[in-house]
């Protein structure tokens, strides 16, 4: 790859910091229609047409995501008119740099070129395409047929080291030397043996490819954007827990400190990130009782989305829980000793005792009667809670307020946070927020809590938004969760949806969990842990199998957190944490459960069987994973895979090792059998080759 410096252009709307000898789309060698008449293109010389460029959002309009250490793959048309020969260079560079850097395009079929680059800084990087006519590859492709048919002339050797004097002028010292001293060889008289090969080798075009003739290049005319984010934004493990429920006192409410308490026990079972709701100070006026009820008794701890009281809003914390100065520790001994960074609820709403409700109440919609109008989502009522009004006159400053929110917590060394219902707020505020945030500290992530319409939440992901909950928890046959994360981990959506499934959370506890109970749950947490690169649970309610709900048919937990303190027996002899612990030591020591990209799904002969795979580009890893989808019987079956995608021989035997039990089995050929009972639903397979040497005989066998 080389470094190129353009000379500068003017710019466009469009073309942005385009490089030099930049034409609109499409307008490279044709006329123009402008305004009634017909204007000629700046140059009709420059002549490849440069279409189909992906990928990109919405034509350049949003970036697409990657993370550092990741690839960027880059296709495009590239075409010219005639027989001339066409070449193409991938053009990239970081926001911070001056530079453009090259990777050249490699054909593929049907004019369809394809070209890589790899991001390795935090931040957003640039991308765009350039194509010309290559008149040495063309010269020498003919030269070639005029050799094979006996044809070749002094003349068509003249040419050719014409183009490669020209190309002497563009090289550096050493490198014109040689090119002169070949230009000079086929000039010469004679010697057509040595002629012929020095045109057949790939010496010369080698060295020619680095010096190209690109005055008459076309580039795309846009300028195409990558937002790249940290390695957790692609692969992390989240685990909520309400501080306040940390106490080893029952009934006492939790602290901070106690929370730090907890954190062995958060990384034992291998969560890297630790999500806490909303800590700051809870409204007294209408607060909710226990089970959501209207009626609060002595001691009622109130909901944590009730955000304000007369001690403070969103910049404060809830006195019970400490103070500023304990949770700035608890961030860095959780982040320093542990590598958990701390996750925080961002809910943009307000309780009636927020101090914003007296500072600002323009902030707020009135009913005509005068009196703020509580949040609704008929029949459900939210009294304890004011929406914003994002439409008042005042909205910039509205704006620049939350956004200050964001960033006052940040200054607290906060990387991560979960965002509340942020499909209801408007798109274009998003949008403002997290670039100001991101402007600067370009590591932050922002999971969006959006349980909405597909368009939506996959608006919110053009918009910024790093991460987002999906419908998975609602998605429990073998087709659904086949065609949903097919869906999710396939571009378009791919370049800017990341998927983050959570089996459960304090607002949503599924039939299936509630009626297949230790089971369900072990099952849900694997096909969670495995189809993602990033899943999460709310816990301890997850691994200690809470699965009462509040009524029949409904999602609400029993006695929710939400609106109580609890007492969590995190000893419990039947606590999932063991078999946690394992799931996510099997996603860390695998790279190919840390990626989406190469997720495929494969028959099986049982339709309560589902199974998967992931492998890494170099195949150096694949994982298969069956999930038995009856919590409450064995099922078996037979299971088919694609061993040549797996690069591996059909007429050999190859090795399945289990990682969930350490089981290792001898299959031959794509069909094998399984069966799993309802109390272990799933196998984690590594695929592991074969060598049929003595050497590795007892490390397979």
């Amino acid at each position: 790859m080389a470094n190129t410096k353009p000379a500068s252009s003017p710019k466009t709307t469009a073309q942005k910091d385009i490089p030099a000898q930049t034409a609109e789309p499409k307008a490279e060698a044709v006329p123009v229609e402008k305004e009634g008449a017909v204007e000629v293109a700046s140059d009709g010389r420059r002549r490849v047409v440069i279409e189909g460029v992906l990928p990109q959002i919405d034509a350049g309009r949003y970036p697409i995501k990657r993370t550092v250490g990741e690839k960027v793959v880059v296709e495009a048309d590239l075409f010219t008119d005639g027989h001339d020969a066409v070449s193409g260079a991938l053009l990239y560079r970081h926001d911070k740099a001056a530079d453009w850097q090259e990777a050249p395009f490699e054909p593929l079929v049907n004019d369809r070129w394809r070209a890589q680059f790899t991001v390795s800084e935090l931040g957003r990087y640039r991308y765009s395409v350039q194509g010309w006519v290559d008149h040495f590859k063309s010269w020498r492709r003919d030269f070639g047929k005029r050799v094979a048919a006996g044809q070749q002339t002094q003349s068509d050797l003249l040419v050719g080291a014409a183009l490669i004097e020209v190309a002497a002028e563009r090289a550096t010292e050493q490198d014109a030397q040689q090119l002169k001293v070949w230009a000079a060889l086929l000039k010469s008289q004679g010697q057509n043996a040595a002629k012929i090969a020095l045109v057949s080798s790939e010496e010369l075009p080698h060295l020619l490819e680095r010096y190209p003739d690109k005055s008459l290049a076309t580039t795309y005319g846009r300028e195409l954007e990558v937002k790249v984010d940290s390695e957790k934004a692609r692969f992390s493990a989240w685990y909520e827990l309400f501080p306040r429920s940390c106490s080893p006192t029952a009934e006492q409410h939790g602290t901070f400190k106690d929370v730090e308490a907890r954190l062995p026990y958060v990384a034992e079972m291998g969560f890297d990130i630790l999500y806490f709701p909303p800590i700051h100070p809870i409204g007294d006026a209408h607060r909710k009782g226990r089970n959501n009820t209207l009626v609060t008794e002595p001691g009622d701890v109130g909901s944590p989305w009730a955000i304000g009281s007369s001690v403070g809003g969103h910049k404060a914390i809830h006195p019970q829980l400490g103070t500023l100065e304990d949770f700035r520790h608890l961030v860095a001994r959780a982040r320093d000793e542990y590598n958990i960074d701390i996750a925080l609820d961002i809910a943009f709403q307000c309780s009636p005792d927020h101090p914003y409700v007296k500072e600002h109440p323009e902030w707020f919609r009135h009913r005509p009667d005068g009196t703020i109008q509580y949040a609704e989502n008929p029949p459900k009522k939210y009294q304890d809670i004011y929406p914003f009004d994002f439409e008042n006159a005042n909205w910039q400053g509205l704006w620049d307020e939350l956004t200050g929110v964001v960033l006052y917590w940040v200054a607290q060394g906060v990387r991560v946070f979960r965002v509340d219902n942020p499909h209801t707020k408007p798109f274009p505020f998003w949008e403002y927020l997290i670039a100001q945030v991101q402007q600067e500290n370009p590591d932050v992530i922002f999971l969006a809590e959006a349980f909405t319409r597909p368009k939506v939440m996959n608006n919110l992901g053009k918009l910024g938004f790093t991460q987002s909950y999906t419908y998975f928890t609602w998605r429990e046959d073998k087709w659904q969760l086949k065609d949903y994360f097919s869906e999710l981990t396939q571009p378009p959506i791919s370049e800017i949806f990341r998927p983050n499934p959570w089996p459960n959370t304090p607002d949503i506890l599924p039939e299936h969990l509630q009626i297949g109970g230790r089971n369900a749950s072990l099952g849900r947490l694997v096909l969670a842990a495995t189809l993602s690169a990033t899943y999460g649970i709310y816990g301890p309610a997850f691994e200690l199998c809470e699965v009462r709900p509040r009524e029949m048919g409904g999602e609400e937990y029993l006695d929710s957190e939400k609106y109580e303190l609890k007492q969590w027996d995190l000893d419990d002899p039947n606590s999932l944490k063991g078999l946690i612990a394992r799931v996510n030591r099997i996603r860390r020591d695998n790279a190919a459960l840390q990626s989406d990209h190469n997720l495929l799904f494969h028959t099986t002969s049982n339709e309560d069987l589902i199974c998967y795979s992931k492998h890494t580009d170099d195949l150096a890893a694949t994982i298969v994973v069956v999930v038995n989808l009856d919590f409450r019987h064995t099922q078996s079956g037979w299971v088919e895979l694609p061993l040549g995608t797996f690069g591996i021989d059909h007429a050999k035997h190859y090795q399945v090792h289990d990682l969930l039990n350490d089981s290792r089995y001898l299959w031959h050929g794509a069909r094998n059998y399984v069966e799993l009972p309802a109390e272990m639903p799933a196998h984690i397979f590594r695929i592991r080759r074969l060598t049929h040497t003595e050497h590795d005989f007892d490390y397979y066998l």
